[in-house]
Order: C-alpha cells, then structure tokens, then sequence
C-alpha cells in the first residue's frame, strides 16, 4: 500500500499551454486516390480535394510475399503529376507490337482513402475505399461512413504462388462488412473523445517551448529527466516545410523536437495544426497499418473505427444545435456474445464500447472558436474469468467462473486502465440480477463485489471505486424515475466537458446543481473526472436503456451550459427527447447486432411501458434471431474478426484457422507462456504515474501520446488548416439543399407539429403527448437505411454519397437489412397543406369556382405570363409581350425581374457590418464586451427575469 507521508500523491504537473492560441486538427492533404498499375508496380495517387496537391507511392508487384512501399515524400502540383505519369506510361509501353505486357499505365480504381494492407499465405493485398457517405459534421470537420471497399492482389500473376487454402482465407477475412458501421475521418482523430482532442494538444505542444522551461517542468519527476543534450534539430520533408514530428529512438528513448517551432509561433498571422497519434485500442485497421504507416507521409494514414455514429439536429427557434453520438468498439478481447465473456489475462473485457455523446452550437463553424461539450461514459463485460457453455443448447446457458483469482489480478489490470484513460471517479452500475431462485446472474455480482472491496483497500478514499447495483427487472418498480436518480447522481459526481468560457447568463442566473457539480472547472471551460462503466450480463439492452438515461441527464446540463435551457432539466415527451431517445435505440440496436446477432429485445420504450401489444411478436423475432445467430453463425463470426484484427496470422505449415478447436490461447497470452518479465504487487495493482494524474487522466497530463505527433504551422489560409474551406469547398459548385445539414437523417422536423396549427409551440423543449403530424416514434429508421434519396450522388467529393466511377472493381458488399420500425401511415393530407389553407382559394373544380377565386387565379397566371418582358414569336423574331396586368414595382431593386436584377448600392458602413458578421460566423465572438454592451445585456435580462 502506499504511505502517502513518505511517498505523497502528488497532483498532475504542470500543463504547456497557450491561452491566445487554439490549435486546430491537421486537415489532411490525401482524400482522393486514382490506382495505376504496370506488369512491375502500382502507383498510388493521392490528392487534396482541389487536386492542387499531390503525392505518389509506388508498391513492388515482382515481389511475391513482401510488401515493397516506396514514398518519395515529395510533393507534386497538378502539372508535375501529369508529366510524372505520361513519362510512366511512355517508359512502359512495348517497344514491339508483339511484345506481351507492354500496355503502358493503366488506371485501375478510384478511391477516397487506404485500409491496408494484409497477407495471409500468398502475396499482399491493398483494401481501398471506394464509396463513403457523410454521417457527422463537428466544426466543419466530416465524418465519414464507408459504404464499399475494394480489395486488390498486388503481386503480379507471373510470380504469384497458388496456395490452395488462399481462396478460404480471403473468404474470412471478407466476412467482416467494412460497409457495416465503419467510420472514418480526414482531421477529426475518431479514436480519442472531443476533451483530449482540445485539451491534450495544448498540453504536448511545445508552445513557447525551452530547455529552462522543460528543466522546470520535469524537476517535479525524477523519472522523467531530460538532459539538455536529448534535444536534436529535425529537418523538414524539404526547404520551407513546417511539417514536424515528435519521434522516440527506440536506443535512447530521446525526443526529437524541432527548436524553431517557437519562433513560428511569434510571426503574425500563424496557427498550429495538430494531428495526435491515434488510440489503438479503437483503431480496426491497425493490423494492416503496421507494415504501412512507418514508412509513407502520415497523410496516408487512416484509422478507421467500428461501432455506431449519428448525428441529429435540434433547432431551437432557427439556432442549430447538434447532437452526436459516437459508439467506439475496442479491438481488444473482441468477439461474438457467447465465445467472448469477461476478461482476458491482460484485463481486456469483451464488448467493450466507449460511448461519447457531444452537444454544439453549430452556428460558429470553427472547433476551436465554437462552444462544444461531451459527456463519455462506457460499457463493458464484468472484469473476471468467466464463460458460458454453448454445448448445452440452451437458450441461457450456465455461468461459470473459469479460473480462481483471489488477489483480483484482471479486475486490477481493467480499472488501472481505465483511470488512466479516464481519470477519477469510477463508478461501476451493476444491473446483474441479485435474487434468483437459482443462481445464475447473480453469481457474476458476489465476485465483481469481492474484488472492487479487495481494490478499494489500496487507494486514496477519494480516489476510490465506487459501486452501484441495481435489478432491473425488479418488479413494482419505476424503472425510468429509478435510473434517473442514479444517473443524476452519476453525472454530478463526474461532470462533463465544455471547451470555452462560461456564459454570462450561468453566472448571472447560477444554477445550485450546476456550480456544486463535480470534475474539474477552469476559466476556459470544463473536465470530465472519471467515468460512469455500466454492464449487465450481454451490456446490450439493460445497459443501452441506462445509458440513455444518463445520456438524458448530462444533454439536459450540456444544453444549459450552452445557454438553451433555463435549468438544467428535460422532460421525456418532449421533440427533443424522443430525437435523442431515437438515437440511442440506433446505437443500442447496431452493437447489439455486431455482437448479439440481433436487434435489441427490449428497447427504451419497453422499459418506458410505452410498448403496444403488438410489439411482443418482434421481440420474439428477436429472441429467436439472437438465439440462430448464437448457435450457429458467431463461431464464423469469431474466426472472421481474429483474422481481420491479426490475431491470428496464418503461417504456412501451420495449423489452419478453421482446423483450430479453440481460440483461447489467442486472446490469453499467458496460455502461451508469454509472462510479464516483471511481477505485478498484489498491492500495488496501479501504476504510479496514473494515480499521481488524479483525477485527470493519465493520458491528458503525461508527454506520451506526443510520440509520432504531427505539428504542422502556417496562415489561417492554408489548405491543411483551413476549417472553413474544408467543409464548404469553394472551389466547387455546391447547393444549400444538397449539403449534409439539409439532409441529415435524424432531425427534429420528423416530430415538430404541424405549423399551420397557431396554438403549436415549435420549441423542441415543450411537452407534448403527441408528436404531430408524423405520429410517436414514427420518425424512427431502421439501421442501416439508405440516405434521403433527394440528396444528390456527389460529384468529386462535393454531396454526401461518393461513388467510384469503376464500379466493376469494387467488391461489394450487401449491409444486414433488420426488421423496420411499424409506422404510423401519413396521409398526403397530413403532409401538405391544402390551396384553401395556403392561399384562400380553392381550384379543386374549374367549373364550380367562384368569380372571385377565378379572378386570383387569373391573376395568378399572368405573373408567370409576364415574367419576362420578351418571348419569341413562332417566325423565332423576339417581341414585346402585350402586358395585359399591370405590375407596380414594390421592390428597392431598379430592375427587377426573373432574369435581371441590379443590386442596390451599399455603403461602407454597412457592408462592415455584414463583414463582421460573416467574420463572427467563422471565428466566434472575439472582441472584449464594452460597458454598452454590458448595460444592453442586463436590462434584457432584467426585463425578463424580474
């Protein structure tokens, strides 16, 4: 145990940071890729989204099993590429018409990005890209949905070695769907949560950065000593390149960092670029990363994550607020529901998901200068060694606890990692049954109970784990009102993220549970301390109802911070719940189908009671399916995702995947003997930076995660820095209805009243009993719908669907189409309102209108006539029109027409007006508050909070 006189905790180090500058993701310069190939290479060409930009690899084919990359690390234009590939094409071509293999540089597929590379007893294989679909805009940073991939053979049929096992293995791997709920980005790092993305940066960055001030930095830790010497000068990639790299030599363990950085930062005008080394515990592609992502430009990496991300916007009054939910699965101990239970020898547990739901103002287009929160909270196996046995065919087969661990080793090993990623409190919601006539479930809850008491004996008490049970399916209980106050609780004790400064009106109108809230407060926003981990026995429909009731609670205090609610509290039958509520049935219903098998049994509403009876036939269907795909389809399943994750490598001469009767030892290292050389305390089961980090998470304060950190400085102007650009491309021809935000699948207008309704109140916040014109969670779609079919395909990169033109290349791969929603039928009625309504006028009959109807419609008619002041005659000679209604111009426009308009004059006061507030759009409010503004502000709230 630790004798805090001797050796005192001592609270996390001082953080390197910079209040006047806010570094920005690093944008990155290959989105687009075209794949050429000859008889001896292919040539992978990747480009920004102006094709201003260009950069080529070159991959070996003569080679039959290794992989050969070559990147020149030069940067091309548009004209050097060109005459780059006609010489390519020139020099392979045949000399002689006879001569095989000489048909020069053949264009094989288009992409937009790089999966990897993977082998398994013959040659490499490269997984591209070829159809995404936007599903997320955070600060104008798009996060994309992969909707087709493309999987080539590399080495050349001249020295390809058949195997006959190969075809087989190509088959496995290619059962795990890459069309299935895999995400990816260009800037936005998906691996991390939006706190480390914001914060964390401006801890590793060397902003200002000395040898005197890292000397007084590290003096706080021996163990992290840093000689004078350790600093080397990097050079860039070429002359004028401000692209540096935080390396490690793997001899000395020296960081390299470049000494002009902080000269960069004093020219005017400057900003950083950061892109951080990903979390590989959530990246899926890391595998055919690693003989890949050493060698290229970092431009060509990719972390791709699985698991579920939507997003939904709720407008209150015309201000667009967007809520994003993102569900990260870990790679680690993963697998199907019933050969994937607990915890591995390395405390990994199965179905391990970290869940992050953000809230922004999406009115203010820049992530840093925007207002965003976060709330992070997990779900997870119980932490122990336990199985259930399949061979039994029974629909809950018997839990068994499979190895004794009396000083609670794996618990250790899983909580340890979890303060380091999240920090403290951890506090751990039971929902596993505790009575039962025969011991099932409960069995799980004696031993997680054992072991958090064994844990708790060698923390600091204010650092401890806290533990919270709780039986669901307890009867005669309000299950929503009791996980309410669970939750309310949880989120108090743990607080939630928001990057800026607080708002004047929290401060003017302070709310008692907002300012006694936990986690950590600073002037320039708000930390979360520690994590809600939440399980029942599958984490599927018991956790996904909890979790969304303490998502429910922390929306409700990230929309006060935001300024949207008056206090910190939502009612359930509200637009805006049920959006949200819609969400997380989303999620739950996607990671119960990627791990179950099957949709959720028992949904939120279910729990609600809000159910009809014809409800019970779908989760029969449910059960049933879960039970098929347990039985026979998950030992497929599990082979598919050991190959894809490279947990197992096939070796020629080797036992063969599917000749394996177990895969036990692959996921438990000590089964192979693999020992830690250094022996754990049984005490001491955390590790002492990470208990010195409390209650901030390790990750957040420790230099670490600045190995292979990508700084990149230059204006506001550039490309690679340029939020604004990225996101609505300039250089394209683009439409307001066609952009992501127009389109976005889960919106509040699917449970708004019907607007012709004077007495409906639109806010998203009031409380309705029913939802209007589309009728109560009619508004729900089923997972892995199609998008709004009246987005427009997208043409280079511009809409939300990007199609490869080589469509016959393309593997493609049909996504799983669950059981829809029932819905309630809309009539045509229901949707538009009638011409009466609309206009005060009917024209249903020609012949039984009114004089008076007619003569509108009449009128009506001859504004179309008379648009244009000119037609053309049959004999095609261009005349006057015989205006036969006579038009008073209303308009400040001297010319007004369909086909001309002069615009009036502006004077400069007011086109400064309209700068600065395109300027405030783009960047936020950046100019102090004058006294007038001050005095303006407190008589409108004065007035109406008096």
């Amino acid at each position: 145990m630790l004798d805090t006189e001797k050796d005192p905790v001592r609270p996390a180090r001082g953080k390197v940071s910079h209040p006047s500058m806010q570094p920005v993701p690093l944008i990155s310069s290959v989105q687009r890729i075209v794949l050429y190939e000859t008889k001896a290479r292919f040539f992978l060409v990747g480009s920004n989204n102006r094709e201003t930009k260009f950069r080529v690899l070159k991959i070996d084919r003569t080679e039959p099993k290794e992989l050969v990359i070559i990147d020149d690390k030069v940067e091309y234009s548009q004209r050097e590429v060109r005459e780059l590939l006609s010489m390519l094409d020139v020099g392979n071509r045949a000399t002689r018409p006879a001569q095989k293999g000489g048909a020069g540089l053949t264009r094989t597929v288009s992409a937009f990005g790089i999966v990897g590379f993977v082998r398994f007893l013959e040659g490499y294989y490269i997984v591209l890209i070829t159809k995404r679909r936007r599903v997320a805009i955070l600060g104008g940073h798009t996060i994309y949905k992969i909707e087709d991939t493309s999987m080539i053979y590399i080495p050349n049929d001249s020295v390809r070695n058949a195997h006959p096992d190969e075809s087989r293995y190509v088959k496995i791997f290619q059962n795990v769907d890459l069309s299935s709920n895999f995400y990816f980005s260009y800037s936005y790092d998906l691996t991390h949560t939006l706190q480390f993305n914001l914060t964390a940066a401006c801890n590793f960055l060397p902003f200002g950065r000395t040898r005197k001030h890292d000397k007084q930095m590290d003096s706080a830790d021996d163990d992290d000593d840093v000689d004078d010497d350790d600093y080397e000068e990097e050079d860039g990639e070429e002359e004028g390149t401000k692209d540096h790299v935080f390396e490690t030599s793997e001899e000395s363990g020296d960081e390299k960092i470049d000494e002009s950085v902080p000269n960069i930062e004093l020219e005017k005008g400057h900003i950083c670029g950061v892109q951080n080394s990903p979390e590989y515990k959530y990246v899926w592609n890391s595998h055919m990363l690693e003989k890949f992502e050493d060698r290229v430009h970092p431009d060509w990496r990719m972390s791709i994550i699985h698991g579920f991300c939507a997003q939904s916007n709720v407008c209150v009054y015309g201000r667009p607020v967007f809520i994003t939910l993102i569900a990260r699965r870990s790679i680690l101990f993963a697998g199907t529901r019933f050969l994937k239970r607990g915890a591995n020898c390395e405390g990994q547990v199965a179905n391990e998901v970290e869940t992050e739901q953000i809230v922004h103002d999406a009115s203010v287009l820049s992530l840093g200068s925007g207002r965003y929160t976060a709330y992070v909270q997990m779900r997870g196996s119980v932490p122990l060694y336990w199985s259930q046995d399949i061979t039994t065919m029974m629909p809950k087969p018997p839990i068994g606890l499979d190895l004794a661990d009396p000083y609670t080793c794996v618990a250790g090993l899983h909580f340890n990692d979890m303060m380091k990623r999240y920090g403290a409190p951890v506090i751990i919601l039971n929902l596993v049954k505790k009575r039962e006539k025969r011991k099932h479930e409960s069995v799980l809850t004696e031993e997680l109970v054992s072991a958090i008491n064994y844990l708790n004996q060698f923390l600091p008490p204010q650092h401890a784990i806290q533990y919270i049970a709780w039986d669901m399916a307890s009867k005669n209980v309000n299950v929503m009102e009791r996980l309410g106050e669970i939750a309310d609780r949880v989120v108090m004790k743990t607080g939630f993220f928001k990057s800026g400064p607080h708002l004047y009106c929290t401060k003017l109108r302070p709310e008692e549970k907002y300012s006694e809230m936990q986690g950590v407060t600073e002037e320039s926003g708000r930390r979360q301390t520690g994590v809600l981990r939440t399980n029942c026995v599958d984490c599927l429909d018991r956790t996904n109802t909890a979790q969304f009731v303490t998502g429910k609670v922390a929306l409700a205090f990230q929309l006060y911070s935001l300024g949207v609610l008056e206090d910190p509290k939502l009612e359930f039958d509200t637009d805006a719940i049920r959006v949200f509520e819609e969400l997380y049935e989303d999620m739950g219903d996607t990671l119960a189908l990627q791990y179950g098998g099957s949709q959720l049994v028992h949904s939120i509403q279910s729990y609600r009671k809000l159910t009809p009876w014809t409800s019970h036939s779908r989760d029969i269907m449910q059960t049933l399916s879960r039970y098929y795909s347990n039985a026979f389809s998950d030992a497929e399943k599990q082979s598919a995702i050991n190959l894809f994750l490279g947990v197992f490598l096939p070796h020629e001469g080797h036992a063969n995947l599917w000749d394996l009767p177990t895969d036990y030892y692959l996921h438990h290292t000590y089964s192979r003997g693999d020992f830690p050389r250094i022996r754990r305390s049984y005490t001491q089961w955390w590790e002492l930076p990470v208990l010195r980090a409390l209650p901030l998470p390790q990750d957040e304060v420790s230099r670490d995660h600045r190995d292979g950190q990508v700084v990149h400085w230059g204006s506001k102007d550039d490309e690679r820095l340029d939020e604004f650009s990225e996101y609505y491309r300039p250089f394209q021809l683009t439409m307001f209805e066609d952009l992501f935000v127009s389109n976005m699948p889960h919106s509040i207008k699917d449970f708004m009243p019907n607007p012709s309704d004077p007495k409906s109140d639109p806010c998203p916040f009031a409380v309705r009993k029913t939802t209007g014109k589309f009728g109560f969670g009619s508004g729900r779609k089923a997972i892995g719908a199609t998008p709004p079919t009246s987005a427009a395909p997208e043409d280079n990169s511009s809409s939300e669907s990007d199609v490869s033109s080589e469509d016959d290349l393309t593997s493609s791969a049909t996504p799983i189409s669950p059981l829809s929603s029932s819905s309630t039928h809309v009539s045509f009625k229901d949707l538009f309102q009638t011409m009466k309504e609309t206009y005060g006028v009917s024209i249903n009959n020609m012949e039984a209108m009114e004089r008076k109807d007619l003569s509108v419609y009449r009128r009506y008619v001859m504004i179309g006539l008379n648009a244009s002041k000119q037609f053309t005659d049959p004999k095609g000679v261009p005349r006057a029109r015989k205006t036969l209604t006579e038009f008073y111009p209303t308009s400040a426009f001297k010319i007004d027409s369909s086909r001309e308009v002069i615009p009036p004059t502006v004077d400069k006061r007011s086109k400064k007006v309209y700068e600065e507030y395109l300027e405030l759009g783009k960047t936020g409010h950046t100019k102090p508050i004058t006294r007038e503004d001050f005095e303006v502000y407190r008589g409108y709230v004065s007035k109406k909070y008096k």
